[in-house]
C-alpha cells in the first residue's frame, strides 16, 4: 500500500490510504467524461481520463469529428498514486475550482492539441445510482456526477486550429466511480444469462435559467430499470418531472436518431414539451473505449507511454454498421415548452442507443433498422 498526497487530508473512508479501493473487484475504475459540443454543429469532442487501481493503468483518449472524419487519440500508462494531478503522457487535467472550473490540455500527440478551460453553467448535480447485476456478480455499481457547462480555448487537429469559445461551445461532463467491466475480457466460466439488449436515452440539457437532466434505460420489453429527470432552477429549486413519454426519430435505415420529443408532467400535473435536434453526431463506440469499441477498451494494458491514432470514416457503410450496438452522441439543440405555452431555447448532450431489440421501438432482433417513417 502505497501512501499518496491525499493521504494528509481527513477524507478516509477504509482503514487503509486513499488510492487502494474498498474493493478488491478488478473492475474499480475511477473516471471523468467530457464532451466539447460546437452549438452550430461544426464539429465535436469526447474526451476523459480513468484510474483502474486493481489493474495498475490509467489511460485518456481524445475523439474528434469533423466533417465525415472521426479521429481518436488513444494514451495509457502505469498507474502512480499523485491522483491531485491527473494524467496520462501529455494529457493533464487540472482542477482550478472543485466542482465549478477544470483545465483540460493535451500536448500534440499524434498530431493532436488541445488548451480548454471548463466553467460549469450551474452546480453539479448527483444522479440516481447506477446498478446492473447478473446471475452472479454485479457488473455495474457506481456513484455519478453530471454538470452542464462551456469550455474555452482551442483544439487542433493537424494543421487545422479549432476556436472554442464561452458562447459558441455548450458542453456536459460527469465524474463516475464504482465497478463496471474494465480491462480485457475476464474468463467467463459457466455461461451467464446472455445479455438481452438495451436502450438509452440521456439529456443533460441547459437553459438561461435551468439544467434540465433526463435518463432512461430500459429493457427490450420497455421495463424502465434507470430512470431519473430533474428540472434544477438557478434559484436553487430542484423540480422532480414526472409521467415521462418519449417519441424518436430515425434515420430511414439507421438506429441513429435526428431528433427526441418528451412529454412530461410537473408537480402541479401541468404538461412540458421537450424538443431536442441533432446537429451533430460521434458513435461513442469508434474510438472512445466504451462498450462496442473494438479498438479500445478502458483499462486494457498497452504498456508504458503508450500512444496510438484511430480514425474512422463514417460515409463508409462497413464502419457504419458498427453504430448500430453503440451509444451516439449528439449535439443537441433544444426547446421546452410550457404548459401556458412559454418556450426556451437550450442546448446540450443529446446521447441515445438501442442496443439489441427494443419492442416498443419496432426494434425485434439485434439486426433492426427504421423503416421510411419508422419512429419509436
Amino acid at each position: 500500500m502505497q501512501l499518496s498526497p491525499l493521504d494528509e487530508y481527513p477524507i478516509h473512508q477504509t482503514p487503509a490510504p486513499v488510492t487502494w479501493p474498498a474493493t478488491s473487484d478488478r473492475n474499480f475504475y475511477d473516471r471523468s467524461y467530457f464532451n466539447v459540443l460546437d452549438r452550430q454543429g461544426r464539429f465535436m469532442v469526447l474526451t476523459g481520463i480513468g484510474y483502474y487501481p486493481r489493474l495498475g493503468v490509467k489511460d485518456a483518449y481524445f475523439v474528434v469529428r469533423r466533417g465525415d472524419t472521426q479521429t481518436a487519440v488513444h494514451l495509457s500508462d502505469a498507474i502512480d498514486d499523485d491522483r491531485l494531478r491527473p494524467n496520462v503522457g501529455g494529457y493533464r487535467l487540472e482542477v482550478i475550482e472543485p466542482l465549478q472550473e477544470l483545465r483540460l490540455t493535451l500536448e500534440r500527440t499524434e498530431g493532436i492539441a488541445a488548451d480548454l478551460t471548463w466553467r460549469g453553467l450551474f452546480p453539479a448535480a448527483m444522479e440516481e445510482p447506477h446498478a446492473m447485476l447478473t446471475d452472479r456478480r454485479v457488473t455495474l455499481q457506481a456513484s455519478r456526477f453530471a454538470q452542464v457547462g462551456t469550455w474555452e480555448g482551442w483544439i487542433e487537429v493537424d494543421d487545422e486550429r479549432l476556436e472554442v469559445t464561452r458562447s459558441s461551445s455548450i458542453a456536459a461532463r460527469d465524474r463516475s466511480w464504482g465497478i463496471r467491466p474494465v480491462g480485457e475480457a475476464e474468463p467467463p466460466g459457466r455461461p451467464d444469462a446472455a445479455f438481452r439488449g438495451m436502450w438509452w436515452l440521456y439529456l443533460p440539457l441547459a437553459f438561461d435559467d435551468f439544467q434540465l437532466f433526463l435518463i432512461l434505460q430500459e429493457d427490450p420489453d420497455g421495463h424502465r430499470s434507470l430512470y431519473d429527470c430533474t428540472r434544477r432552477w438557478r434559484d436553487g429549486r430542484v423540480e422532480q418531472l414526472d409521467g415521462v413519454r418519449v417519441r424518436l426519430d430515425y434515420r430511414a435505415g439507421t438506429r441513429i436518431p435526428t431528433g427526441a420529443h418528451v412529454q412530461f408532467m410537473n408537480r402541479a400535473g401541468e404538461q412540458i414539451r421537450l424538443d431536442v435536434e441533432s446537429r451533430l453526431f460521434a458513435p461513442i463506440a469508434f474510438g472512445s473505449g466504451y462498450g462496442g469499441d473494438s479498438s479500445w477498451a478502458h483499462g486494457s494494458w498497452k504498456g508504458e507511454g503508450f500512444t496510438e491514432r484511430v480514425s474512422y470514416d463514417l460515409t463508409d457503410p462497413a464502419v457504419m454498421a458498427g453504430a448500430a450496438f453503440s451509444l451516439i452522441d449528439h449535439v443537441g439543440h433544444a426547446v421546452c415548452t410550457e404548459a401556458d405555452g412559454t418556450t426556451r431555447e437550450g442546448a446540450g448532450l443529446f446521447e441515445h442507443g438501442v442496443i439489441g431489440p427494443h419492442h416498443p421501438s419496432g426494434f425485434t432482433d439485434w439486426t433492426d433498422v427504421a423503416g421510411q417513417e419508422a419512429q419509436a
